[in-house]
């Protein structure tokens, strides 16, 4: 089972070669597709240097991992931060996730790296969280190629294109929660926690309330509170 690890990347300079290390050093039959939305440092570049397959995308992390599933040569497909780790057995759980046909994708648990009392707060209701429903980029989504393709791929949200893709996954089958962590960074909460878990939360109700998400993330802009970082959302 060849499975294609997608990485929607957009000025990851600082982080890019630890990446590429981390999956290296991983067992497993595997391809990896970094999708660039233009970014300006030396993150493409960075990417080559590492032997990581790059493509340049539309700038927006949906439109930028549809266009790496689309030159994926996998049967699963992997969504990946760039500042997320995987555990080392990854792609074995993986492939017996998938054993049961009934299975249209899953994620993993997550850890919040630094020693930080934010993190530690995260690490601790990031369970509670995924137990609600919540399912986000961060945590390594996969899923069959066919079922993605049938679904249409991420739409074109600037925000929540992750959670909209995991209900819609959930719908088409079961989603697998495996109990294996990724470890992902704690940078966006750095000096900002109060503010920043508010103005997500704010936000997480609005979307299960029905706002569409080009709202929200027009609510965010306006936000006098706002401190998410931009990452690779559209600008």
């Amino acid at each position: 089972m060849l499975i294609s690890i997608i990485i929607p990347t957009l000025n990851e300079e600082r982080v890019i070669r630890e990446l590429a290390a981390s999956i290296t050093e991983l067992p497993g039959n595997f391809e990896v597709i970094v999708a660039d939305g233009g970014s300006e440092d030396r993150t493409v570049e960075l990417a080559g240097e590492c032997g990581l397959q790059s493509i340049i995308a539309p700038r927006g992390r949906g439109p930028q991992m549809n266009a790496g599933a689309a030159g994926a040569r996998g049967d699963v497909l992997l969504f990946l931060h760039a500042d997320t780790r995987l555990p080392h057995e990854t792609f074995c759980l993986i492939e017996l996730a998938l054993q049961d046909t009934r299975v249209s994708g899953g994620n993993f648990g997550l850890l919040f790296d630094g020693g930080t009392h934010e993190a530690k707060f995260l690490t601790k209701i990031y369970p509670l969280l995924r137990f609600a429903g919540m399912c986000y980029g961060d945590s390594a989504i996969f899923t069959r190629r066919a079922i993605f393709e049938s679904l249409g791929g991420f739409r074109d949200y600037p925000i929540f294109e992750d959670l909209d893709l995991y209900r819609r996954l959930n719908r088409a089958g079961k989603f697998k929660k495996l109990s294996a962590t990724a470890v992902t960074s704690s940078r966006r909460f750095e000096g900002r926690f109060i503010r920043t878990f508010a103005l997500w939360s704010i936000l997480q109700v609005l979307y299960w309330l029905g706002v569409n998400p080009r709202r929200l993330y027009r609510f965010y802009h306006q936000s006098p509170f706002r401190s998410l970082p931009n990452k690779n959302r559209k600008n």
